[in-house]
Formats: structure tokens, sequence, C-alpha cells
């Protein structure tokens, strides 16, 4: 038998691969001290790792082949057992009708042996002077003894055949147990064989995931990538999607967080602000951290009116600021200086840029046609004629969002030390003021914690659902002749994502579109993130029953938003900041 020799060569093989990769290459003997020589390492890692690809690939199918050939001996056991078994049932019924025939038999012998000792020829001649009625009982008596002398034979062969028949039987069962002796001695040591063979898989698994993990600690170190590390961050304003209510998500589920929610990361973070301001700082200094590159002049010569969409025509200073609706009085009147002074120059830029009018929502900056009193009114008052400029002296661009999520384009990390390293969440500013925004699992439609969910109570994926995003991206990387435009939401026809419905794949249709792409994820057994010096998620490493996954920021965003279920999202246009958090 071949494949004996076929399966221990593997097996030596990968166990010498195990060996090479526990002894060689993770001793820590072998600790390098530069980065051209980690890449070296890196590379032959690689092509060890590729190896054992390789050697676990025949060895699978060799698995599957002694299987399938198990399988098929068994059955030929099991058919030639019931034809045995026929056998047998018609060897018994036939000795029955032999019986019955023997009975038979038996009596037309006596008859005959009778017969022969009255029978004389001369006692027919002499009692009888008709010679027709004489010739009709010679023939009478040569038919009966022909058919007993037929009748003897017949029996006879078949007593014969019936003899023959029970041999062959006794050999046949003879065979068939010592066949299956032997059967049962191959299918032990193959399973054996086999249980071997994928412990060897599953050690390399292993290995190979920490060589992985090696890397992307070797790859971090080169980019300057570090781990999201969580610290205390401020619950969202719907609790189900909240880090909070991870302790009550279903166990081994997944959820995707965002840091900062919608957001174009430009200019002022309110939350940030406010929070700076309660820890004392002025409104220039607040001013300085968003605006780095623009410069407070306290004289501008602003527009006496302003044309505002839905409003008509107002005055600008005393009606139009009076009227933003961007955050509460209650917050501090640093606070609220530095909003007054952003609106006021966003306003001014805007309108000076060849625009006749401003919006009244937050595409521009919200109006509301019902002046503001008291703190407000007091901040847009005591920064009158305060504008943010360039260094030609016009109005800077004084964009602003409610949360950036610890990151700013414009001045770079928005932390208490200016650093994205290690637990950089509970340093950052918005995380600092309780921002219900800052770290938030988006699962309902728009921005409302009460909008629509598509039937889902929380934003917890399971084992499933999860396997379903990364087999997403693997047919999207390599279609193999999928449709790449049913790759969308199992429930866009229930929940439409974007108004026109679809034809998405099923889950086991996108599965089997995977396994024809390189294979499938069934299973995910960990995940970790990194994230870059620029505040965006640069990795997120999956283990998977496939081995270890490494999926960029960007394109995880993109699949995901593509196909997780209902209103699941990643709720951010240019850029992707995010984490995976994996409940147990």
């Amino acid at each position: 038998m071949r494949t004996l020799p076929v399966l221990l060569v593997l097996l030596v093989f990968v166990s010498l691969l195990a060996w090479t990769f526990s002894y060689s290459y993770y001793n820590p003997t072998h600790a390098l001290d530069s980065v051209d020589a980690l890449q070296r390492e890196i590379d032959e890692l690689e092509k060890l790792k590729k190896l054992s690809e390789d050697a676990t690939t025949p060895l699978e199918a060799e698995v599957r082949n002694l299987d399938n050939r198990i399988r098929n001996a068994q059955a030929g056991i099991v058919q030639a057992r019931q034809d045995a078994e026929a056998l047998a049932v018609s060897i018994e019924e036939r000795e029955q009708e032999l019986g019955e025939y023997y009975v038979l038999f038996m009596e037309r012998v006596r008859s005959q042996y009778k017969q022969l000792r009255l029978y004389s020829p001369l006692v027919i001649v002499a009692g009888t002077f008709d010679a027709g009625e004489m010739s009709k009982r010679l023939a009478y008596h040569s038919s009966i003894r022909d058919q007993n002398e037929e009748l003897i034979t017949e029996v006879t062969m078949d007593i014969l055949q019936l003899e023959e028949d029970k041999k062959e039987l006794e050999e046949r069962q003879v065979l068939l147990a010592g066949l299956q002796v032997q059967l049962d001695a191959q299918a032990e040591f193959f399973k054996e064989e086999i249980a071997k063979a994928r412990e060897y898989q599953q050690v390399l698994g292993q290995q190979i995931a920490e060589l992985n993990a090696k890397q992307q600690a070797i790859l971090a170190a080169r980019t300057g990538s570090f781990k999201t590390s969580l610290g205390d961050v401020p619950l969202a304003d719907d609790f189900n999607a909240s880090i909070g209510f991870k302790a009550q998500a279903p166990s081994n589920s997944f959820a995707v967080f965002s840091f900062g929610a919608y957001t174009h990361r430009n200019g002022m973070s309110q939350y940030g602000a406010r929070e700076r301001a309660d820890q004392g700082q002025s409104v220039e200094d607040i001013l300085k951290a968003y605006y780095p590159d623009a410069t407070l002049k306290k004289d501008y010569d602003v527009m006496g009116q302003i044309t505002v969409d839905g409003t008509g025509t107002i005055p600008f200073e005393d009606h139009y600021l009076h009227g933003i609706y961007e955050v509460p009085e209650s917050w501090p009147p640093e606070l609220l200086k530095a909003q007054a002074i952003a609106a006021r120059t966003y306003a001014i830029r805007r309108t000076s840029n060849g625009q006749n009018s401003i919006c009244a929502t937050e595409a521009c900056q919200v109006f509301k046609n019902d002046p503001k009193k008291g703190d407000w009114k007091k901040a847009v008052e005591d920064t009158r004629r305060w504008v943010l400029v360039n260094d030609d002296g016009s109005p800077a661009l004084t964009q602003y969002a409610s949360t950036h999520g610890g990151y700013s384009n414009t001045s770079g990390w928005d932390t208490t030390d200016k650093s994205g390293e290690g637990d950089w969440t509970s340093r950052a500013w918005d995380s600092l003021a309780g921002s219900p925004w800052f770290y938030k699992s988006w699962y309902r439609s728009g921005y409302s914690s009460s909008g629509a969910n598509c039937g889902r109570s929380h934003p917890w994926l399971s084992q499933e659902e999860m396997s379903d995003i990364l087999n997403a991206w693997i047919v999207r990387k390599n279609p193999n002749g999928a449709d790449a435009g049913r790759i969308q939401p199992i429930t866009i026809n229930e929940c439409n994502v974007g108004g026109s419905g679809g034809n998405p794949y099923s889950i086991s249709e996108l599965r089997d579109k995977a396994n024809d792409s390189g294979g499938a994820v069934t299973s995910i057994s960990g995940v970790s993130v990194s994230h870059n010096n620029n505040g965006q998620t640069s990795q997120v490493v999956f283990q998977t029953n496939r081995g270890s996954i490494s999926i960029s920021g960007s394109e995880f965003k993109e699949t995901f938003n593509l196909r997780a279920p209902g209103y699941l999202r990643v709720p951010q246009s240019s850029f992707a900041f995010f984490n995976v958090e994996h409940k147990q």
C-alpha cells in the first residue's frame, strides 16, 4: 500500500519543521538588534511557513483519501455480509425443499422396489391376451421407472450443489472475518496516524500564529504602530453601544468600536475644548491647540449682515452669532468663547469665498432663528471682532466637530501628552470630557440613540457573522468568478441601507465562494488591533481556523461597511480609527 509511506514521510517532514520552528528560530539566544537582520529573519521564517503549508496540504489530502478508502472497505464488507446472509437464507430454503423432495423420493423408491419385486413381463403376457392392453402396461411401468430415475438424478445433483454452496459460504465467512480483523487493525492504525497528523497541524498552526505575532511586532517597530490599548472610556449615549455592555454581550462574540464617530477630525474637538477649559486653559490656549497655524486677530473688520438659508438676511454679530446652537450654554466660559470665535471665523470665510448664503444645519453650523441670552450671548459679545486668520490675513478654515476620537488632523494627538502610545484613551481630551461618541459601536440608523436598529438590540456579532465579514474580505481580494456586487448586508432587503435593495450572498453562499478563493473562515479565536502615529487603525489581525489573517484598517472598514448586517458600520469616511472587541 503506497499511502502509508507517503503519510509517514509527510509526518516526519512536518515534525522536522515543527522542531525547526521550536528550537532554531524561537530560541532567545537569537535576539537581534538590527532592523535589517530582523527583516532577513522575517524572510527566512516566511519561507519556512510556506514549506509547512506545502507539507500540510498533501498531508490533508492523504488523510481524506484514507478516510474514503476505509469507508469504501467498510461498505464492501457490509455488502459481502449481506450477500452471505442472503446465501445462507437461500441454502436454508433449499435444504427445506430438498427435505420435502427426499420424502417424496423415498416413497417413489419404495414403490418402485415393490413393483420391481412383483413385476414380471411373463405375468403380464400370461394374464392377458389383449396386445393393446399389454403394450399400455409395459409403457406405464417404463414411464414410472424413467421418472424415478430422473428424480433420483435431480435430487442427487441438488444435494451435491448444496454441499458446494455450504462450503463456499463457510469459506466466505472465514474470509470476511479475516478481512474485518485486518481492516479493523488498519483503521485503528490510520486513526492514530490521522490524529498525529492533525496534532502536528495544530502545533504548526500555533507556531505560525506566533510567527505572525512576531512579524507584527517587528512591523510595528519599523512603522511606528502601537497596539490599541483601551483604558477607561466614557459610556456612549446608547448603553448597548457602550463598552460597558461587553459584560452582557454573548460569549465568543465581536464588536467594532469607532474612535470619534462622525468627524472630519479637522480643527477643534468641542468636547476636548470643554475639558481643556475645565482644566484651566484660556481661550487663546484652546485655539492654539486646535488651530496651531492660525493667528487670533482681535480687531477684524467683520461684515454687518449675513444671509442664512431659510431665514434671510440678518445682522451678523447681534443676531446670527447669537443664534448658533453648537454647544450647551452650561459649558465653561473659555470654551464658549473659543466656539464663538470659531463660528464667527467659519461664517466669514464661507461667505467671503463666493457663497451668497450659509446653511443652518450641521453641514455648515447649526443656527436657529431664536437668539440665545445668557452665557452664550456674553461669550459672543466678549469676543466681538475676534477672528482667526492665516499669515496673509485671510480668515482661517475653522472646522470643528463634537469629538475627534483622540486625534486631530491639524494638531496631531489630542491627548494630554500629545502621544498615542500605551493607554492613550485615558489621556485623550474628549475622553476625559466624557464624550458619548468617543468610543462607540454604531448599530442604529443615523445619529440618534433611538434610531432604527434592524431588529438588533446590540452591535455584537456572532462567530458566524464575524467570520462572514472575513469571508467577504477574502472574496473581494480574490473574486475567482464571484459577483462582488452581491457582497452586501444579508439584511439589505429588510433594512434597506443605501435605498436600493439587492441580491446579497447568503452566509453559506459567501462561505462557499471563500472556499473557492483559497479557504473560508469558519471560526475566530482571537483578534488584535494596532494603530499608527497618524491616528488611524493600521492593521487588524484575526486568529482563525485558517491561521492568522492580517487586514489593513482601511480594507477592514470598507469590507465591514459593505457586508455588516443591519445598520452596523464604522462611520468614518476619510480615515479609519476603530478597535475590535472580543467577548471571550
